[in-house]
C-alpha cells in the first residue's frame, strides 16, 4: 500500500447497465494521489468483469472534473516514486478498457484530468468547463499516450496548438475539434452522459465488447509506445531544464 493519501474514492453507482464511477475527493478538485490511480483501476477492472455492466461512465464530484496530479504528492518524499508505480497500471487498464467508456465533464480537466479523456471513447463536455494540457508551461512533456491520441482525436494542427500552447480548450471548441461528442448546459453534463450510455447499455454486452475492439485494433499497443517515448522525452527535459535550475512559476507549479 502507498503512504499517499488513502481516502480518495471513487464512487459506484449503477444503472440499468451502467456503472457511473465518479472521482471523489472534491475538496483537492479530485487531483490524483497514487492511491486514486491504483482505486480508479480497481474500480475499472471490478466494471469490466461484472457481467451486468455493460457501460462506464465516469464523472467527477464537486467543481471540477480533474485537476490531473496532486502536485503536493510529487513535491512528498517519496511521492513521486508512489505515483509512477500506480500510474502505469491504469494506463494500461484504460489501454485496454473493452467497455464503452462516456466522460462527463464540467469544471476544470487539467494534464491528466484532459488526456484521461482521449481514452474515453465518448465525452460530454459541459458549457463552462475548460479542458487544458499545460505540459509546455510545467516545463514537461504530453503524458499518457496524449502524443498519439491527441493528434488521432483532433488532427494535428489542433493537437499541436493545444499542446505547444498549453491553451484551454471550452466545451463547443471540443465539439468541433471531435475532441468531445456533444455539448451541455451547465449543470447537464452527467444527465446527457448518462443517457448515451443507456443508449449503449440496452445492446447484448457481448456486441459493444466486440465492436468497440474492432474500432480500437491496435489501440493499446500504440499507447503503450507513445507513453514510452513520453517517459523518456520527460527524463531528458527534466535533466535538461534541471541543469540551468529551471523552475515553472508560482502559477504554474499545480493545475488549476
Amino acid at each position: 500500500m502507498t503512504q499517499s493519501a488513502p481516502d480518495y474514492q471513487v464512487a459506484v453507482e449503477d444503472r440499468d447497465g451502467v456503472r457511473l464511477l465518479t472521482l471523489d475527493r472534491p475538496a483537492k478538485l479530485n487531483a490524483f494521489t497514487a492511491a486514486g490511480y491504483r482505486v480508479l483501476r480497481e474500480r475499472l477492472e471490478e466494471a469490466e468483469a461484472d457481467g451486468d455492466v455493460a457501460v462506464c461512465v465516469l464523472a467527477g464530484r464537486g467543481r471540477a472534473f480533474c485537476a490531473g496530479v496532486d502536485m503536493t504528492e510529487m513535491g512528498r518524499d517519496g511521492g513521486s516514486r508512489e505515483l509512477g508505480v500506480e500510474f502505469d497500471p491504469l494506463l494500461e487498464r484504460l489501454a485496454a478498457f473493452g467497455k464503452p467508456l462516456v466522460a462527463a465533464v464540467h469544471g476544470a480537466a487539467v494534464g491528466f484530468g484532459a488526456t484521461l479523456l482521449l481514452h474515453c471513447d465518448m465525452v460530454v463536455v459541459e458549457e463552462g468547463a475548460h479542458i487544458r494540457m499545460p505540459f509546455v508551461t510545467l516545463g514537461t512533456t504530453a503524458e499518457a499516450g496524449s502524443s498519439w491520441l491527441l493528434p488521432e482525436r483532433v488532427g494535428a494542427q489542433r493537437a499541436a496548438w493545444l499542446v505547444l500552447s498549453g491553451s484551454s480548450l471550452g466545451a463547443r471548441e471540443a465539439v468541433a475539434c471531435g475532441l468531445a461528442v456533444r455539448s451541455a448546459a451547465p449543470g447537464e453534463a452527467l444527465e446527457q452522459a448518462l443517457a448515451l450510455a443507456l443508449t449503449l447499455a440496452a445492446h447484448p454486452v457481448a456486441a459493444l465488447v466486440a465492436n468497440k475492439g474492432l474500432l480500437r485494433h491496435g489501440w493499446a499497443e500504440a499507447v503503450g509506445a507513445a507513453w514510452e517515448r513520453e517517459r523518456a522525452a520527460m527524463a531528458a527535459m527534466a535533466r535538461e531544464l534541471g541543469s540551468i535550475g529551471w523552475k515553472p512559476g508560482a502559477g504554474e507549479s499545480r493545475p488549476s
